[in-house]
């Protein structure tokens, strides 16, 4: 009987071994999946970021004043004006 019990908790903890190893991913860390559809004021952005090339989707993170990501499509004209604005601003 103790011999069962002693496999037993060798196959639990292999098992949980196992799916913390694979869990373990180095996928990236932020992607956009559905872009903001709005046009957001200049003067509250601070930073901006793009997606990771690994991402489905291109995407540009801006980042506000109080610190929300927002995924936007980098490829609209005002979002354009915007990275341009806050490269400007850190030169």
């Amino acid at each position: 009987m103790r011999t069962s019990h002693i496999l037993l908790l060798c196959i639990l903890g292999a098992a949980l071994l196992d799916s913390v190893i694979c869990n373990n991913g180095t996928g990236p860390d932020d992607c956009c999946f559905k872009f903001y559809p709005r046009r957001l004021n200049k003067n509250l952005i601070t930073s901006y970021y793009m997606t990771d090339y690994r991402c489905p989707k291109t995407g540009t993170i801006l980042v506000t004043q109080k610190s929300h990501h927002i995924c936007v499509d980098p490829n609209l004209s005002w979002v354009k004006g915007i990275i341009k604005m806050v490269d400007e601003r850190f030169m």
